[in-house]
């Protein structure tokens, strides 16, 4: 199989940026690079600069003004440093752009800044406090990859960790406006290279502008090569001169020439968006949708919060690769954004707990897995360590014979309730029937339904099927390998006295911290079953697993006198969905008929790409085969769906757009002669 894209760099931590404070010209102290020996701004003018540079040499206040677009307008900038140019383009937005109007900022940077160095930064201007305390609130570990933070109801931010010009390289989108910033040429040569530009023009759109500070050789060479026109505007202080640009024809996007199957379908209109199912995905995509402004009918036989979202408590966690690959990338990140979307989502916790996950080594195999693991991806001790069987019991507060992984920020979700919050979210409207069928028609879409006063039908300008094992029933999605598995958790009461786990644990199943005095585990895999009755036989296997993973504690909890007869247990059976290669589905749906037929040499010769666009059902999406780690998928894929839906930057890297997408079974398959 042909290359799909440039391999991304492991998942890593980055280096912190180092910071020494320096009076400037006014006396004041001012951040200054150690890495670079250069400041990040003049305190003492610093945001006279910024509106100078960047807001007025790219019109903002007009633009921002005259934009009736529905898609929001979208600024790139390499360098994000303490933020400043982003919230200084937030509060111009604010002062100038029409009420529906909204604004996308996309900023690369390789040395983010530790969270206290940002609020010192930002601490020079109060009547920045307001925006600067929601960018804290939600500033990222620093992890190499995207990072989206929602700024207001009408202002998105997308935080690209890592080399400015891999960045942009693997940006999927397009900008309206750069900030072409970044420390000095003479100071950060390696930035302000010939890749940077022409990453800069290939994520251009037509008539994009451009302004930056500098005036040096390498950049007016640089720009022209990539098909920027520059122009020398009055600087700001002391700079005589700046420059300042636009590119009229950005070039073609040469990766799709690997695989052009996963070329995103034309946007559609999008007055009202249908999503069938009311689970996880089905809620978080109408819930996206709806905070976009789009109206949302959300469809569901049950009502939000039902099969297997209907637990009184999930584990939001993840199971990485030793070695990295996509979809541990995917999932990395998918915990990631929903630890941000969850805190931004129920600050007051009361739908979730980010109590940690502990992901013990129960087996000589698992414990060298995870000991590669970690000497393969270097990543933060926030995010993920190896700890002992003292410090798994000492952090968990209960005996833990093994030690293993610890992941701080995962945790537990209530995703009954959770499903429910994003079904009442304003701007979706809810609807209980079954969808029976759905057809095409020159508007849009038609689903056929069952109700309770008998059939209907409900028209839709796009549709996201969103129904787990059920979401490959329709014709459209009958190519969409999907593998139905049956899981049931346990229950009991404890007594008064009895220990509990203060973080979950995790190993061949789970246990959660108790909620309301019950204790949760499980869960059983049982692939190819879809009967929802309790089994006494599921609630003898979860214990066992519980006594075999924890047999000091399960010691404790009968010495306490908790009942670990299984005549004591309540539990639940439900169905989740699996896709052969365990990556959930997420993004249009392929017309595999057409895709067959257009892509038919690849059976004979990998290496015979064709020329063409792979076709999609309009407006036909599809979020489902999230398996046991929804909690960490299910909130980005939607971000995916609703990002191209309404034509923004995706939350994520290219790459790993396309290592979601629904037609990469079609591929595999054709590939591999069936």
């Amino acid at each position: 199989m042909p290359p799909a894209h440039d391999p991304l760099p492991p998942l890593a931590g980055l280096t912190r940026a180092h910071l020494d404070w320096r009076p400037d010209d006014g006396g004041e102290d001012t951040p200054h690079s150690s890495e670079f020996d250069d400041v990040y701004f003049s305190r003492h003018d610093g945001r006279a600069e910024t509106e100078h540079v960047f807001l007025d040499a790219n019109r903002l206040p007009e633009r921002f003004q005259d934009w009736t677009e529905d898609r929001p307008f979208v600024i790139g900038e390499t360098g994000f440093g303490t933020g400043l140019n982003m919230l200084c383009a937030w509060a111009c937005f604010d002062a100038h752009a029409p009420a529906r109007a909204r604004l996308h900022l996309v900023s690369t940077e390789l040395y983010p800044l530790d969270r206290r160095d940002l609020a010192r930064a930002l601490a020079a201007w109060p009547d920045l406090a307001d925006r600067a305390a929601v960018l804290l609130a939600q500033w990222p570990e620093p992890v190499s990859g995207v990072h989206r933070l929602w700024l207001d109801a009408r202002v998105t931010l997308d935080l690209h960790f890592g080399d400015t010009a891999e960045r942009l390289r693997w940006l999927d989108g397009r900008v309206d406006a750069w900030f072409l910033d970044g420390f000095a040429p003479a100071r950060n040569p390696d930035m302000w290279q010939p890749a940077l530009f022409a990453a800069m023009a290939a994520r251009s759109r037509p008539g994009a502008t451009f302004a930056t500070f500098t005036c040096a050789g390498v950049v007016k060479r640089g720009l022209a090569a990539a098909g920027f026109a520059w122009r020398k505007v009055p600087g700001f202080g002391r700079k005589r001169e700046m420059l300042a640009g636009e590119i009229a024809t950005p070039p073609a996007d040469e990766r799709r020439r690997a695989t052009p199957w996963f070329t995103p379908p034309a946007p559609c209109p999008r007055r009202r968006v249908a999503v069938i199912g009311g689970g996880i995905a089905g809620t978080s995509v109408a819930a996206a949708l709806a905070r976009r402004g789009v109206a949302v009918t959300l469809i569901d036989r049950e009502g939000p919060g039902a099969g297997a979202s209907g637990n009184r408590q999930g584990v939001l966690y993840v199971k990485l690769a030793a070695e990295t690959n996509d979809q541990s990338r995917c999932y990395l990140a998918g915990l990631l954004h929903s630890r941000r979307w969850l805190d931004a989502l129920d600050p007051d916790g009361s739908l979730w707990q980010p109590c940690g996950v502990l992901q013990l080594a129960t087996t000589p195999r698992e414990a060298k897995r995870q000991t590669a693991f970690l000497a393969n991806h270097p990543l933060p001790d926030s995010v993920v360590r190896g700890v002992s069987s003292e410090q798994a019991s000492q952090l968990a507060d209960i005996p833990i014979e093994n030690g293993g992984l610890e992941y701080p920020l995962a945790g537990w979700v209530r995703p009954d309730a959770l499903c429910r919050r994003l079904a009442a979210t304003p701007g979706v409207t809810l609807l209980r029937a079954e969808v029976d069928d759905i057809t095409a028609t020159p508007e849009g879409w038609r689903l056929s339904m069952t109700t309770d006063q008998g059939p209907d039908e409900f028209d839709a300008d796009q549709v996201v099927i969103a129904t787990a094992s059920l979401a490959n029933r329709f014709t459209q999605t009958a190519d969409l390998p999907l593998q139905p598995v049956r899981g049931q958790v346990s229950s009991l009461t404890l007594p008064e006295n009895a220990p509990a786990p203060s973080r979950v644990i995790c190993a061949g199943g789970y246990v959660a911290p108790p909620r309301e005095g019950r204790l949760t585990f499980g869960a059983t895999f049982r692939p190819n079953e879809t009967d929802t009755r309790v089994s006494d036989a599921d609630h003898r296997a979860n214990r066992d697993e519980l006594t075999r993973t924890l047999p000091g504690y399960a010691a404790a909890l009968e010495g306490s006198g908790a009942p670990l007869d299984t005549a004591a247990f309540d539990g639940r059976a439900a169905v989740r969905a699996a896709s052969p290669d365990k990556t959930p589905y997420a993004g249009p749906v392929p017309d595999a008929a057409a895709w067959r037929q257009a892509y038919a040499l690849l059976a004979k010769d990998a290496t015979r790409i064709p020329d063409l666009a792979g076709q999609h059902h309009p407006g036909l999406w599809i979020s489902a085969a999230h398996g046991s780690r929804g909690l960490a998928s299910a909130p980005l894929c939607a971000e995916v769906i609703a990002s191209r839906i309404c034509d923004e930057p995706m939350p994520l890297e290219a790459p790993l757009v396309d290592h979601l997408h629904p037609g990469r079974r079609l591929i595999r398959e054709l590939i591999r002669g069936g």
